[in-house]
C-alpha cells in the first residue's frame, strides 16, 4: 500500500471516529440517564431505560445534525486535499502543451511526500527534458544552417566566376565538385542520425563477429594513418559477437577510429581492443592525442560539437554523436574518458544477448 492510501484511510477513519463520538456525545446530553455501576443492587422496580420520548421528539435531531456538519468538514477537506495537487498538474499540463516548457509544479506541492508529489517531480522532470530536447532541437536546426550556408556561399561565388571568367572553368569546376560533395556527406550523416533517433529500422538484426569487423576497420584506418606517421595496434580478445546490424556497428567503431587517427600526434600509435565479459563486449579505441576538457568530455557526443583543441576543422562533428545513438540502439552506451598518460580514450559497451530491435 502506497503512502496516498495510508492517508486516505486515516483521514477517512478520523472522520467516522469524529463523528461517531460527537452523536455519543450529543445523546448523552440529551438523554441523561445514569445507571448503577457494577455490583450494586438498587431496592425497588428497575429503572427505566429512559424518559418517555414526548411527541415531535423522536429522532435526535441535534447529534444528527452535529454528525453530519463533522462528516461535511472533513469531507471537504479530503477533497481539498486531494483536489488541489489535481489541479495544479492539470494546469501545468495545459501550459506545458500551449508552449511554456519552463513550467514546473514541485514548489507549489509545499510539503506533500505521497504519490501525488512523486507525480509532481515526475512531471518537472518531463518538462525538464521536453526543454533539452527543444533546444537540442533548436541548435541543430542552427548549426545545420550555419554548416550549409558556406558550401552554398562558395557554390554561389564560383558560379559567379564561371560567368565573368570562363577559362578558369575547370579550376572553378572542380571546387564545386568539392563542395557539393561535402554538402552531399553532411546531409548523410543528418538523415542517418535522423533515422536512428526516430528508430527506423531497415535491416534484421544477425550475429555479428566484432572481430572482422574492426579487422576490416584497421586495415582502412592503416592507409589514412601511414599518411600521419601513425601505427595502428589491435589487441582483440577472445571471439566478441553481439546481435545487432553489422552495417550500423561497422560506422560506429569506424567513427572512434577516425577519430582517433585524426587527433593522434604524429608517429604515435592508435590502440583499438576487444573483449567480452560479464555479459557486455566493450571495444575501445585510444590516442595519445591532447585529450578534451573534463567540461567537455560528455559534450564530444553531442551534434556538430567541437572541442577548442580540435586540431582540424575536418568533419562536421556528427561522427561520435551517430556512435552514441548506434550505441544506444542496440542497448549499450559510448562514453569517453582521458587517459592519465595522455590522449583520449573512446568505449563503447554492448550487451551480448537478444537485440533490443
Amino acid at each position: 500500500m502506497g503512502r496516498l492510501f495510508w492517508k486516505f484511510f486515516f483521514i477517512f477513519w478520523l472522520a467516522q471516529f469524529v463523528t461517531a463520538a460527537g452523536v455519543g456525545t450529543a445523546i448523552w446530553i440529551l438523554r441523561p440517564q445514569h445507571f448503577p455501576g457494577p455490583g450494586l443492587v438498587v431496592p425497588g422496580p428497575p429503572p427505566h431505560r429512559g424518559p418517555p420520548m414526548e411527541p415531535g421528539m423522536s429522532l435526535p435531531l441535534l447529534p444528527i445534525a452535529a454528525g453530519s456538519l463533522v462528516s461535511l468538514l472533513f469531507a471537504g477537506l479530503l477533497a481539498w486535499y486531494f483536489a488541489r495537487p489535481i489541479r495544479l498538474l492539470r494546469g501545468a499540463f495545459a501550459a506545458v502543451a500551449s508552449g511554456e516548457i519552463d513550467t514546473r509544479v514541485g514548489p507549489a506541492m509545499g510539503g506533500r511526500n505521497d504519490e501525488l508529489a512523486d507525480l509532481g517531480k515526475n512531471f518537472d522532470d518531463m518538462a525538464g527534458r521536453l526543454g533539452d530536447l527543444l533546444l537540442a532541437q533548436r541548435n541543430l536546426l542552427h548549426d545545420v544552417s550555419h554548416e550549409l550556408r558556406s558550401p552554398m556561399a562558395r557554390l554561389q561565388a564560383a558560379a559567379e566566376l564561371i560567368r565573368q571568367q570562363p577559362e578558369r572553368g575547370a579550376e572553378l569546376a572542380e571546387r564545386i565538385v568539392r563542395d557539393t560533395e561535402r554538402m552531399d556527406r553532411l546531409i548523410g550523416e543528418l538523415l542517418t542520425l535522423a533515422r536512428l533517433d526516430s528508430g527506423i529500422q531497415d535491416a534484421i538484426p544477425e550475429s555479428v563477429d566484432l572481430r572482422e569487423v574492426i579487422a576490416d576497420i584497421a586495415e582502412n584506418a592503416r592507409i589514412e594513418a601511414d599518411e600521419r606517421g601513425c601505427t595502428i595496434d589491435l589487441a582483440l580478445i577472445g571471439e566478441p559477437r553481439v546481435p545487432g546490424d553489422c552495417e550500423l556497428l561497422h560506422r560506429a567503431i569506424e567513427n572512434l577510429v577516425r577519430n582517433a587517427v585524426l587527433h593522434s600526434p604524429q608517429g604515435e600509435p592508435v590502440s583499438i581492443g576487444a573483449s567480452a565479459a560479464d555479459g557486455i563486449c566493450r571495444i575501445t579505441v585510444a590516442d595519445r592525442g591532447p585529450g578534451v576538457p573534463e567540461a567537455h568530455i560528455q559534450a564530444i557526443f553531442d551534434p556538430f560539437f567541437r572541442s577548442s583543441i580540435a586540431t582540424s576543422s575536418s568533419g562536421y562533428g556528427l561522427g561520435l554523436a551517430i556512435t552514441r545513438r548506434i550505441a544506444e540502439k542496440h542497448g549499450g552506451r559510448a562514453f569517453a574518458t582521458n587517459r592519465p598518460e595522455g590522449g583520449l580514450l573512446l568505449t563503447i559497451e554492448l550487451p551480448i544477448g537478444k537485440a533490443p530491435f
